[in-house]
């Protein structure tokens, strides 16, 4: 059974495929693709305001240019002491044209420049979207808190894992192994929410 992996992200394509299920309950294997797979499809602009609309938004395109079952989210990193900034511009936080990690963490810790750990609170948030053939679609979120540290800490991970510290655990999402970014993530809290739903297809 083929699945479509609405991004063109190759990192969390690997993060995914981690927590996503290998089969459904009748032993029925399941082939994971994405954009990169298909390099003629169109990736949708995401316009909306909202994570839970911009995930919509990339689901029902994907679903329609494939015709395949599609999995899609979007996750943003709200940042207390910027009013819940990047939030839904988190990919393009430094460029709106463009993701660039590096600029984007760039900013964010020049915009946090001396504020103390104790207001440097932040969450990630990931809605993630399942969007079914017959015209079902299914919603779910995960989230987890943190602080914005004010270097970097870690190698594993992608985005803004480097800067964001995990308040149950004292280290950097860039300091854990899939494995264990996984057991506690935003994007592995929503996604393994849709795993029992994917396993019933």
């Amino acid at each position: 059974m083929k699945i479509f992996i609405a991004t063109a992200n190759k990192h969390k394509k690997e993060e995914l495929l981690k927590i996503l299920p290998t089969e459904n309950n009748k032993g029925e294997k399941f082939e994971y693709f994405t954009f990169l797979d298909f390099p003629t499809l169109i990736q949708p602009e995401e316009t909306a305001l909202t994570l839970k609309e911009n995930a919509i938004i990339k689901a029902e395109s994907g679903l329609e240019q494939t015709g395949l079952a599609t999995l899609a989210d979007d996750t943003g990193l709200m940042v207390d002491a910027l009013n819940g900034a990047p939030g839904v511009f988190s990919a393009r936080y430094a460029f709106k044209d463009r993701a660039d990690y590096a600029a984007n963490n760039i900013k964010l810790l020049k915009e946090l420049e001396n504020l103390p750990k104790e207001k440097r609170t932040a969450r990630f948030k990931t809605i993630c979207i399942l969007a079914l053939p017959g015209g079902e679609i299914f919603i779910k979120e995960g989230a987890v808190e943190g602080y914005i540290t004010q270097d970097y800490f870690g190698t594993q991970g992608f985005g803004y894992d480097p800067i964001f510290e995990v308040k149950e655990l004292g280290k950097t999402m860039a300091s854990l192994t899939t494995e264990e970014k996984n057991k506690i993530s935003h994007r592995g809290h929503a996604f393994s929410q849709i795993v029992p739903i994917l396993k019933n297809l």
